[in-house]
């Protein structure tokens, strides 16, 4: 419980006073209480009412009332607003009206699944039915798979096993396609731009298999803040939905705050550490006997927080109730579910995070958030501030603003947060390179008849992969014909899912953690110090190719901060056009990334004490870009600091805009500027996909660039900002040019000459 005075004594502390650019206090709203609709029966209600649910909130109910009467339906409604019961509801009634009844619940992350499952099992044991729910991931063991198929009523898995591991052997399970009545599609907003893509397709060969087997099930969706849900449903699912978004759940008093750091360096625009700033107010407020969540950014800053605060948990040993935990990848799945329990029931009072916890898990409402750094985007922001709000105390979320020049437009401009609608969610279903990748996974799964669609263009398709050899036609229908197992070959969320072991040399050997493969080489380089749980390890070697590194525990005074270069070059143009203004191309790139060196810092203090080599391999992506490159005519009488300043710009606003004409999502898309590119000999602005081998989206920013470069003038003339914001260019950067400026003659100049 977040005691009255604590908002009072932090707003006032004269320490800080100074730093809050925003102290937003937003009003209790009341519950909205409504009847439980007709078709909950008697059973399932006494089961709620002993959870203590005895009426539905307002949204639970309309929504549970679609569904059961066979809608589609989309819930947006505010983090720990009880958007489970909106499916779970009906999911349990199915099952007690007929017990062939199946259900299979999707989830982005196993950690979801878990926890779902924990959820639903509570209302099991209340029924005392006889309603079975397992998960169905990679790590359920081989002799309980077959348990899973045959006597689940409900499937808790995730898209990429759905993917691989249950459409392309549904033969196996019968019971669940014969009689599945619902799908549950949860953090709907987490399904955007390629992945969403990918999942969309999923989707769509579900249903085929269902239908095959005589079932059409309801789609039950959740999201969270995202400025378009029921457009990204419909696109997801290929159908209608009923948006459900009006919530009925009860909340406390809430103050949303904006700290800023106070200025160390007025000269170079540097701030006092956001960690340290975070520190102490996750610390104050911990104190004061609240149950403070802290997100940082990075696992690097997650670690280095938790340590931070411990050691000063161990200057003041009077305090009660203020166990601190990290929580991130890289920990052993018993590792956060013991941190997720201990949140629940009130055991753990601090954590520290990176976004893993952005998503639905079940740790209950803290009293306050304390975000260090801004998000990057508006609906993460209020993903994370979502986190604090119980439903009868008062809350506190505060962002913390770093030096950066994003953060510090937050910063001074704190009504960006408010006024700023959620970003919206895209996705492309229909990308011709996705589509014809699940069109071969289809083909594996069922024939394809003729007329039959699963996207545009199917029939073509069909015809070509039959004319490459990969289908073989017979009468009416296309067979699968290729030895290959076509689903093992796609990627939904077109990245490695190979991670580096971190083990504790012992005695006795013990893995301690895991580590993706594209962070080990900043991480677990030799003679790193990694941190796990606020513990420090000296990385004695790192075997890259058995994928393996090997530590040992130490103490030290310092942790290793390692630099990456990134480098992009060009290795075929696929296709061009000139004008007097502007080249524009498209083809295949390279994009390499070398960890080089790294840094030794000294804790709290943050300086350098030393440095280090890293003997390792470049890593490398091929994919695809668009560019354009400026000759002398568009940048005439500009300066290279104002042409800098406008490319920079001008990348930031194509990356905003491109997503409207490409259906993507702008994590989709990066930007490389070149002030004098090797390849073009002239200032070039590119944008590359950000997946191996590309998905055509680089062709397609070709194909509209006259309609991007429109786009572009229209937002960099109409954007209401003076000079900069998030929305445009980005925020003012610490430059000698005015980027918009810069950037809006660049633009005016390609419009002029007819780019």
């Amino acid at each position: 419980m977040l005691p009255p005075d604590a908002l009072a004594a932090l707003r006032d502390d004269p320490r800080r006073a100074r730093g809050f650019t925003c102290w937003r206090e937003l009003p209790p709203e009341p519950a909205c209480l409504a009847d439980w609709p007709a078709g909950v029966g008697e059973p399932l209600r006494r089961a709620l009412a002993a959870r203590g649910i005895e009426r539905p909130y307002t949204h639970q109910a309309t929504a549970i009332a679609a569904v059961l009467a066979g809608r589609d339906v989309v819930v947006a409604t505010p983090t720990a607003s009880g958007k489970s019961l909106c499916y779970q509801a009906p999911v349990a009634q199915a099952v007690l009206d007929d017990p062939a009844s199946r259900a299979l619940f999707l989830f982005p992350t196993k950690a979801l699944a878990q926890d779902q499952l924990a959820e639903l099992q509570a209302i099991v044991d209340a029924l005392g039915s006889a309603l079975r729910a397992f998960t169905y991931d990679g790590d359920t063991p081989a002799d309980a798979r077959r348990a899973v198929r045959q006597a689940g009523h409900v499937v808790i898995t995730n898209p990429d096993m759905l993917h691989t591991g249950i459409l392309p052997h549904h033969t196996k399970w019968l019971s669940l396609f014969e009689n599945l009545r619902y799908v549950v599609v949860d953090e709907l907003h987490q399904y955007r731009g390629v992945f969403g893509s990918h999942v969309a397709n999923v989707l769509r060969r579900l249903l085929r298999v269902a239908r095959f087997y005589g079932s059409e099930p309801v789609f039950i969706c959740s999201s969270a803040t995202i400025g378009n849900p029921g457009d990204l449903a419909e696109r997801l699912l290929g159908r209608p939905v009923q948006v459900v978004e009006e919530s009925g759940a009860p909340r406390g008093p809430r103050t949303v705050a904006v700290y800023n750091p106070p200025v160390v360096n007025r000269e170079l625009g540097i701030r006092r550490s956001p960690l340290h700033a975070a520190r102490r107010l996750t610390r104050d407020l911990s104190g004061a006997g609240a149950q403070v969540l802290c997100f940082a950014q990075s696992r690097q800053e997650v670690e280095l927080l938790v340590t931070y605060l411990r050691r000063g948990e161990r200057a003041r040993p009077s305090a009660a109730g203020s166990a601190i935990e990290g929580y991130r990848a890289g920990y052993l799945p018993k590792e956060r579910r013991a941190i997720e329990r201990d949140l629940r029931n009130g055991r753990l009072r601090t954590v520290v995070a990176t976004n893993a916890l952005e998503l639905g898990i079940d740790v209950g409402s803290m009293d306050a958030v304390v975000c260090c750094r801004y998000p990057g985007s508006v609906s993460g922001t209020w993903q994370r501030f979502g986190r604090a709000g119980r439903r009868q105390g008062a809350s506190l979320a505060v962002l913390v603003a770093g030096s950066g020049p994003l953060d510090q437009y937050v910063a001074t401009h704190p009504d960006f947060l408010f006024e700023r609608p959620a970003e919206a969610g895209r996705i492309d279903p229909d990308n011709l390179e996705i589509l014809v990748e699940h069109v071969k996974c289809a083909a594996f799964e069922l024939p394809f008849r003729d007329g039959e669609q699963l996207g545009p263009a199917v029939a073509h398709i069909c015809a070509a992969l039959a004319e490459a050899g990969i289908l073989v036609r017979r009468g009416d229908r296309y067979f699968w014909s290729a030895e290959s197992f076509p689903a093992e070959g796609v990627s939904l969320r077109s990245a490695s899912t190979q991670n580096v072991v971190i083990i504790d040399h012992g005695p006795p050997a013990r893995v301690i953690g895991e580590v993706d493969r594209a962070s080990a080489p900043l991480l677990v380089h030799e003679d790193a110090i990694y941190y796990h749980g606020g513990r420090q390890y000296h990385v004695d070697r790192l075997a890259w190719d058995e994928l393996k590194a090997y530590v040992h525990p130490v103490e030290v005074d310092h942790y290793t901060d390692a630099q990456l270069a990134v480098d992009l070059r060009v290795l075929h143009e696929d296709g061009r056009a000139e004008s007097a203004a502007c080249e524009h191309a498209h083809g295949g790139v390279t994009v390499t990334y070398l960890a080089t060196i790294f840094k030794k810092v000294r804790l709290f203090t943050h300086e350098n004490v030393g440095w280090g080599t890293i003997a390792l391999p470049q890593d490398e992506m091929q994919t695809r870009a668009y560019w354009l490159a400026l000759p002398s005519a568009a940048t005439a009488e500009m300066t290279r600091a104002e042409i800098e300043a406008g490319l920079l710009g001008l990348a930031n606003v194509l990356v905003n805009v491109a997503p409207v004409f490409l259906l993507c999502d702008a994590r989709d898309l990066q930007t490389s500027v070149q002030v004098r590119s090797p390849f073009t000999e002239l200032p070039t602005v590119f944008l590359y996909e950000a997946y191996p081998g590309g998905v055509g989206l680089a062709e397609r920013c070709f194909e509209v660039r006259a309609a991007l470069l429109e786009a572009a003038h229209e937002l960099l003339r109409d954007c209401g900002c003076r000079d900069g914001c998030p929305g445009c260019v980005g925020p003012p950067p610490r430059a000698e040019a005015d980027a918009r400026a810069a950037a809006l003659r660049i633009v005016a100049a390609l419009r002029t000459f007819g780019a």
